[in-house]
């Protein structure tokens, strides 16, 4: 009988100078081919660093050796969301490693997640919203007041992520149309429509705003700080947290109006699936959770006005 054929040779396991050259490679595909944020990124080299050196034999694909890791990780107090954070980052770089051939296989697909609480998402009633976001932080007819106004009206009215709309050009926004072109996570582009009032409050900010905020160096940027300058994620979150605290909303955030958005888009009507190209959801199952708090709200709507819902006496 013929000989057996050998066995293909697995990739030989990356070492530690390696390592660190193929953490950089990974860190380098996440912002080409994925189109990451530089702060998904820095989370995933922080992350990557840890393990390397809590888990010397990583580099072998051993499944023992990442279960130790986690195992250090739960032992040092990190809670479970920290811990599932941890892990999605090594399993991402695994498979990495598998798809350039360092190795033959990931062992990240044989160990399970920590299982997670998924909390509701904060949301503000509709009567919050409005007052959130009529609430000027600097004088109604200054031009930071009309930037102001745009952009809560625009946050709410769109439902936009506090990154989506701080990266908004003049270019992005077709007020005859009433949409805005909005660059999301990774580098997906999606049109989104918004209300009259949003397009009242851009169009009072583009004649007597942003003209009186342009400095001496041109930009094409649509929300100008009163250097001229495009406007930060920190200046526009401090804008909300005053602005929702001035409202009776202290804990309100950016997100927490795009929470409601959503919300209140599927309250009123509107279809899932609709919901979900508007925030520019990749998968229907992250927009899935809104509909667990619509339902918690009927839910208490029906405890409220039937009749039967509860025994007499019961609170």
């Amino acid at each position: 009988m013929p000989a057996a054929a050998p066995a293909a040779a697995s990739p030989a396991p990356p070492d530690g100078g390696t390592g660190q050259t193929l953490i950089r490679a990974f860190l380098d595909y996440l912002l080409a081919q994925r189109g990451a944020s530089q702060h998904t990124v820095r989370a995933y080299e922080a992350d990557l660093r840890q393990f390397q050196r809590l888990c010397p034999r990583w580099g072998g694909g051993d499944v023992h050796a990442l279960r130790r890791y986690l195992a250090q990780l739960q032992a040092a107090g990190y809670e479970r969301r920290s811990v599932a954070r941890k892990l999605a980052a090594v399993r991402s770089f695994y498979a990495f490693l598998v798809r350039e051939g360092h190795l033959a296989r990931s062992p990240g697909q044989l160990v399970r997640t920590p299982k997670l609480p998924r909390p509701l998402p904060r949301t503000l009633s509709q009567r919050q919203a409005a007052a959130v976001v009529t609430v000027p932080a600097a004088g109604a007819g200054t031009p930071a007041g009309l930037r102001d106004r745009a952009i809560l009206e625009l946050m709410y009215g769109a439902g936009l992520r506090v990154s989506e709309l701080c990266g908004l050009d003049r270019g992005d926004v077709d007020t005859g149309a009433l949409t805005v072109r909005v660059l999301g996570k990774g580098s997906r582009e999606r049109i989104v429509p918004f209300g009259d009032r949003a397009a009242a409050a851009l169009a009072a900010y583009l004649s007597r705003g942003r003209p009186r905020l342009t400095g001496a160096e041109p930009t094409e940027a649509l929300w100008l700080n009163r250097e001229g300058r495009r406007l930060t994620d920190r200046s526009v979150r401090t804008l909300v947290s005053r602005s929702a605290a001035a409202a009776g909303a202290p804990h309100a955030s950016p997100h927490t109006l795009r929470h409601s958005y959503a919300t209140h888009m599927l309250d009123r009507g509107a279809d899932l699936r609709s919901v979900q190209e508007l925030l520019g959801h990749a998968s229907l199952s992250t927009t899935q959770i809104y509909t667990h708090v619509t339902r918690e709200r009927l839910k208490q709507v029906y405890l409220q006005a039937h009749p039967r819902a509860r025994m007499p006496g019961a609170e």
